[in-house]
C-alpha cells in the first residue's frame, strides 16, 4: 500500500513525515559512513528509486527500529496507547518514503523488570500488592487473580487494546531481555565503563543520592527485591558486582543473567544501545532523562535513537495525567464512547502542544475525524489549485496509508441528539431510526456507523441525561415555531432533504426577526432537546423524521416534559 508513494511522500509537510524524513537521514547517515554513498542513496530513495538504492547498497535492508515503552506499574494508560498510535504514524510515512523497501519494525518495550514502589491507588487488593513491594513487577502477585504476576496482567491490558486497534507491533519484556541475555554483551560493557557511566549521572541527582547511587540494581538473593544501594566492588573479570543485601551481608551477583536491573535512564540507554534502537518519541517532561541517556548510549557504544518531544496531557483541572493517580481518560473509557480512529485522531493532532483529555473531547475529535475521512475521499476538483495532498490528511496516518472507502453518513452530534429526541435508550430503536434515513442500513453494512451509534447511546446516558435542562419558549419563540410547524407539515410526505428543512428552518428565524440568527437555533436546542447546542437542525429533521418533530414541537408548545 506504500509503493509508488514516494514522490508525493517527499511533498507531504505533516509532522510524521518530517520525522521519518529525519529518521532517514540517520539511517543514512550510520549504514553509509562515506557521504558520496550518502549523496548517491538520498539522491535515488528522493526520485523513488529505493529499489536501486538498497540494491546498491545492501546495508540499507537491515530493519529500522522504531521503539516505544510502557511502564506497568499501574494500569495501561491512555498515553501510552498514544505514543504507539504516534509512531506507527512515523513508522507509515518512513515507508511511504521509500517505497515500502526498506524492512521496519516497532516494538512495544515493557520495564516489567522495574520494582513496585507503592501500591497504586486504582487496583484491588491493595494488601497483597503491598507485600511485594520493591519486587519485580513480573514477580509481583497479580490482585486481579488473573495473572502469572501485576507485570503480566498490566501487560495483557496493552496488548489488549493494541491488538483490537490493529497495530503492527512487536510486545517486548525487559525480564525476558534480562534473563535470556539479550542484555548481557552491553551489561558486562556497562559494568566496564562503569566509571563514565557515574561520571553522566551524579552531577543530576541530590547530594544524598549521589552518595549511594548506583547504575546496577541488584536484585537480592534472599529478598528477591530490586534494591537500590551502592556498588561497593566490581569485578569486570568475572562479570559481577558487590553489594550489602538487606540483612547486612556481604553479596556478589553477576550483572548478565537477571541478577540485576539498571538504573531507568542508564536502562533506556542500555536498551536502545542492545537493540540498536532507531527511533523512540517521548514526553516533554523526559528531556532532561533522554539528555543523560543519549550521553549514557554513547558511552555504551551505541547511537542515541531519533525522536521528538510530545506535550503532556491534561485533565479538566489542567493537571498532569497520571497512570498511578488514575485521573484522565483510560482506553477503555474512550472506547466505551468513541470510536478508536477518533482516538487516533485525537493523538495526531498537534502533538506538540499540551491537550486536555477529558470526556468532552471525545464527541468533537469523532466529528472532526469524519470530516477528515470525508475529505480524503472527495474526488479532487478538476483544475483546482493547491489540490491538498492527501498524505498530509490525518486520515491517512490514522490507518497507516489506507483509509476506509466509507465513514458515517451521520456526525457524532447529530447522533447524540437523535438519541435523546427519540429517547433511544438501546440500539434497536436507534437503528430504527438510522436505517430509515440510510435505507437498508445495518450495522454489519455500516460498521463505523454501528460503532458510533453504541458510543452514542452510552455517552449520552452517562453525561448529557443527566445535565439536560429544558425550558419552555417565550413568546417570540412561540410564534416562531408555529411557523416552523406550519412549514414542516407543508413539506412534501416522507421528507428527508436535510438541505429543504434546512432552509425553511431558516426562513422561520428570520421571518421571526431573530438576529443574530445563532439565537433562534439556540432556543430549538434548549426548548426542544435540552441543551444549548446542537447539530444543522435542518440534518437533524431529516434523520428523526419531519412527522416525529413536528410532534415534538408541539409537545414543547403544550408544556409537557420532554425529559420523560
Amino acid at each position: 500500500m506504500f509503493q509508488g508513494l514516494s514522490l508525493q511522500a517527499h511533498a507531504a509537510k505533516s509532522w510524521p513525515f518530517e520525522q521519518a524524513r529525519a529518521l532517514l537521514e540517520r539511517i543514512l547517515k550510520l549504514r553509509l559512513p562515506d557521504s558520496a554513498d550518502r549523496d548517491l542513496a538520498f539522491t535515488l530513495i528522493n526520485a523513488g528509486k529505493t529499489d536501486e538504492a538498497t540494491q546498491t547498497f545492501p546495508a540499507l535492508m537491515t530493519p529500522v527500529l522504531l521503539e516505544t515503552g510502557y511502564g506497568p506499574s499501574g494500569l495501561p494508560h491512555i498515553g501510552t496507547f498514544g505514543e504507539v498510535a504516534r509512531t506507527t504514524m512515523v513508522r507509515a510515512a518512513l515507508r511511504a518514503l521509500t517505497d515500502d523497501v526498506i524492512p521496519t519494525r516497532l516494538i512495544s518495550f515493557s520495564d516489567d523488570m522495574d520494582g513496585l514502589r507503592k501500591i497504586p491507588p486504582n487496583v484491588p487488593n491493595g494488601d497483597l500488592l503491598a507485600q511485594d513491594l520493591d519486587k519485580p513487577l513480573t514477580v509481583v502477585r497479580d490482585p486481579y487473580g488473573e495473572h502469572a504476576s501485576f507485570g503480566a496482567h498490566n501487560n495483557a491490558r496493552l496488548r489488549a487494546f493494541l491488538d483490537s486497534f490493529g497495530f503492527d507491533y512487536t510486545f517486548v519484556s525487559a525480564t525476558d531481555c534480562y534473563r535470556d541475555g539479550t542484555f548481557d554483551k552491553v551489561l558486562l560493557l556497562a559494568l566496564e565503563r562503569f566509571d563514565a557511566i557515574q561520571k553522566i549521572m551524579l552531577p543530576s541527582l541530590g547530594e544524598e543520592r549521589r552518595a549511594t547511587y548506583s547504575p546496577f540494581l541488584p536484585i537480592s538473593p534472599r529478598t528477591g527485591k530490586v534494591l537500590q544501594v551502592p556498588t561497593l566492588e566490581r569485578h569486570v573479570d568475572r562479570g559481577s558486582i558487590t553489594f550489602r543485601d538487606e540483612d547486612g551481608s556481604l553479596t556478589e551477583v553477576p550483572v548478565t543473567g537477571g541478577h540485576v536491573k539498571m538504573q531507568w535512564r542508564p536502562d533506556w540507554a542500555m536498551r536502545w544501545t542492545a537493540l540498536g534502537v532507531d527511533y523512540e518519541m517521548s514526553g516533554k517532561d523526559l528531556i532532561d532523562s533522554v539528555r543523560l541517556s543519549n550521553q549514557v548510549c554513547k558511552v555504551l557504544g551505541g547511537t542515541p535513537p531519533e525522536g521528538f518531544h510530545y506535550e503532556l496531557f491534561m485533565d479538566e483541572n489542567n493537571q498532569k495525567i497520571s497512570k498511578t493517580k488514575g485521573n484522565g481518560l483510560t482506553m477503555e473509557d474512550w472506547l466505551r464512547y468513541g470510536a478508536p480512529e477518533s482516538l487516533a485522531y485525537y493523538m495526531f493532532q498537534s502533538p506538540k502542544s499540551a491537550k486536555r483529555l477529558f470526556f468532552d473531547v471525545i464527541p468533537k475529535a469523532a466529528d472532526e475525524y469524519l470530516q477528515q475521512l470525508d475529505a480524503y475521499n472527495r474526488p479532487p476538483v478538476e483544475g483546482a489549485a493547491n489540490t491538498p495532498n492527501k498524505l498530509d490528511n490525518p486520515a491517512w496516518h490514522i490507518h497507516a496509508g489506507a483509509p476506509p472507502a466509507q465513514g458515517s453518513p451521520v456526525s457524532f452530534s447529530l447522533m447524540l441528539n437523535l438519541v435523546s429526541a427519540a429517547n433511544a435508550s438501546n440500539q434497536d430503536i436507534l437503528w430504527g431510526f438510522l436505517s430509515r434515513y440510510i435505507p437498508g442500513a445495518t450495522p454489519d453494512s455500516q460498521p463505523m456507523l454501528a460503532r458510533m451509534a453504541s458510543g452514542a447511546i452510552n455517552y449520552y446516558e452517562d453525561f448529557v441525561r443527566p445535565n439536560k435542562r429544558f425550558r419552555a419558549p417565550d413568546e417570540k419563540e412561540r410564534a416562531a415555531m408555529q411557523d416552523l410547524l406550519a412549514r414542516l407539515k407543508a413539506l412534501p410526505e416522507g421528507c428527508q432533504d436535510a438541505e429543504l428543512t434546512q432552509n425553511e428552518v431558516y426562513a422561520a428565524g428570520k421571518d421571526a426577526g431573530f438576529e443574530p440568527l445563532r439565537a433562534w437555533f439556540t432556543a430549538l436546542y434548549e426548548v426542544l432537546l435540552g441543551q444549548s447546542q446542537g447539530p444543522r437542525f435542518g440534518s437533524f429533521v431529516a434523520i428523526y423524521g419531519v412527522a416525529e418533530t413536528i410532534a415534538l414541537i408541539e409537545k414543547a408548545l403544550r408544556g409537557e416534559d420532554l425529559a420523560a
